[in-house]
């Protein structure tokens, strides 16, 4: 192998191992729970643990993973930490709220979520 065969080698397995490292999810494999826009979606989260995160190069954003529970199913909830209702959730998990009805506005670029007081 010549040299420049020997370092192209070598870029492309260190490239390898930076591209395994990257956007890889490790934790328990459940549907995710999807909205329809301009209907509501009821669920409950499951605060009895941290909510595990994902770092999301591609779209650089770092999301949350949110067990869920809806129609009777575990799912999970990716939402981004920037998210307006990732704070809502929080604040309502401290004060001991896990149900929720949130609507979705929009689609693509232009989707907004709106937490629904019942």
């Amino acid at each position: 192998m010549s040299e420049t065969e020997a370092q192209v080698t070598n870029w492309l397995d260190k490239e390898e191992k930076e591209l395994n490292k990257q956007a890889t999810f490790d934790g328990e494999k459940l549907p995710s729970l999807q909205f329809e826009e301009n209907k509501i979606v009821r669920f409950k989260v499951d605060f009895s643990e941290e909510f595990k995160v994902f770092d999301d190069t591609v779209n650089k954003a770092i999301k949350a993973i949110i067990p869920v529970e809806h129609n009777s199913e575990r799912k999970i909830l990716w939402l981004n930490k920037k998210n307006p209702l990732y704070k809502e959730i929080i604040h309502a998990g401290k004060e001991g709220i896990n149900g929720f009805a949130v609507m979705q506005i929009g689609n693509k670029a232009n989707t907004k979520y709106n937490l629904v007081k019942e």
